[in-house]
């Protein structure tokens, strides 16, 4: 008996040791708040704060289609179930119209609420961990201003046990640590200006970092490409030149993309369009080339030999043939040389060889759309063939295009491409 309590005894102490260390582990860095608002806003703060928002991008997740502007409810499918965005606007009931500037800031930099639920970090606060109380308080002041929308707030749908406080704590004792802009010394205040930009507000880690089994990036991987299981899109490497690396470009070319969509050297399509249509092209001059600075610093990973494949068959590449010249080549030519300020070459293109072919089948099927932005007002765009030609037409136009005119990569399969259609429902 006494050897059963003394096992029972420790085991216990145990759980408590655990329970003390992961509390503490989800409390590290957090202060008492201030008990009333200390912010005074002010216009310029406002307008300030206005221009942060489109920074982070906040409107895409906290608005619905056709809703009022940062009311939430918007569904985001995650591995783990669906997060429904939350309402931001200044109604006291629904929105944060009760919050103080403190409380928005422990949200941002803890992953807080304000009754001090731990959120889920589909909201990046992993990102947003390195905004400046000063950013914040900005971002908090404009969306005091916005008109007040009392839409509810939905409750997510979660998976057990992702859906528990409990989960969450584990999570960011494993994941998560509070953190803040560290200046490097020995770069220049441009370069640590789009390092703030990039990593913190612009949150290009999130899709552009390969995730684990429990939905955690790791800064040793950081930029290095993952596919985003929100939209079922490959993010490509921004430290890769075969991948989205532009060490080599030039710097006035990668402020243009961000600014308008388009450059010399290719342009954007699917959820990078909607971030520079509603975040990028609204940088001032400075910061985008700030973030383009950074962007062409990042430490280039070496590229791997390719894997040796077997070519394509011969029946695949004819088809696919077949259908690009039915399908294809009045845009983008018969040798894929593409029209200059208006289609895209194919030939040479590394988004068109990637080693994960779901870009270019999401292409295929659902069209690709360039962003409408002041420096490119009225964009070309590309048609959705997903009502009008089958999986093994896509297959076997994608395995075409990704062999031809000196392209050389592993073909695509119907698998392929069932399953891009399914992920989204087309």
């Amino acid at each position: 008996m006494k050897r059963i309590l003394w096992t029972l005894s420790s085991v216990l102490a145990a759980l408590g040791i655990a329970a003390a260390m992961l509390i503490s582990l989800n409390l590290r860095g957090e202060e008492p708040l201030p008990a009333t608002e200390t912010l005074q806003s002010t216009p310029a703060l406002v307008q300030r704060g206005e221009y942060l928002a489109r920074v982070g991008n906040c409107m895409a997740c906290h608005t619905t289609p056709g809703g009022a502007p940062f009311a939430g409810g918007r569904g985001i499918e995650t591995p783990f179930g669906v997060v429904h965005s939350s309402n931001l606007t200044p109604d006291r009931a629904q929105g944060i119209g009760s919050w103080t500037s403190a409380e928005f800031w422990r949200a941002m930099h803890h992953g807080r609420s304000k009754d001090g639920r731990l959120l889920v970090p589909a909201f990046p606060y992993p990102n947003y961990t390195q905004v400046t109380p000063e950013d914040s308080d900005a971002i908090f002041a404009y969306l005091q201003s916005l008109p007040p929308a009392a839409d509810a707030n939905r409750a997510h749908a979660l998976r057990f046990p992702y859906n528990t406080q409990a989960a969450l704590a584990v999570w960011r004792a494993l994941f998560f640590a509070p953190g803040a802009p560290a200046a490097e010394p020995t770069q220049t205040a441009e370069y640590n200006r789009g390092a703030y930009l990039v990593n913190g507000l612009g949150h290009c880690t999130a899709c552009h970092t390969p995730r684990n089994a429990l939905g955690a990036t790791s800064d040793a991987k950081a930029f290095t490409g993952g596919l985003i299981p929100v939209q079922n899109w490959y993010a490509p490497a921004l430290n890769a030149a075969h991948e989205a690396g532009v060490k080599e470009w030039r710097t006035d070319d990668v402020v243009a993309l961000l600014k308008t969509g388009v450059a010399p050297q290719g342009s954007v399509l699917g959820p990078m369009a909607e971030v520079v249509f509603r975040s990028t092209q609204y940088l001032s001059n400075a910061d985008a080339r700030a973030m383009a600075v950074y962007l062409q610093a990042l430490p280039q990973q070496d590229r791997k030999a390719p894997a040796t494949a077997a070519p394509p068959p011969a029946s695949a590449m004819a088809r696919g043939g077949k259908v690009y010249e039915q399908q294809c080549a009045q845009c983008h030519g018969d040798r894929g040389q593409g029209e200059p300020g208006a289609f895209p070459a194919l030939a040479g293109n590394r988004a068109v060889t990637l080693a994960d072919p779901t870009n270019l089948v999401r292409v295929v099927l659902q069209g690709g759309y360039l962003p409408a932005t002041a420096g490119n007002p009225r964009p070309h765009g590309m048609p959705p063939f997903q009502q009008t030609l089958s999986d093994e037409e896509v297959a076997a136009v994608t395995t075409f295009v990704r062999n031809s005119w000196g392209n050389q990569a592993p073909g695509v399969g119907t698998i392929e491409v069932y399953r891009a259609r399914e992920r989204r429902g087309m």
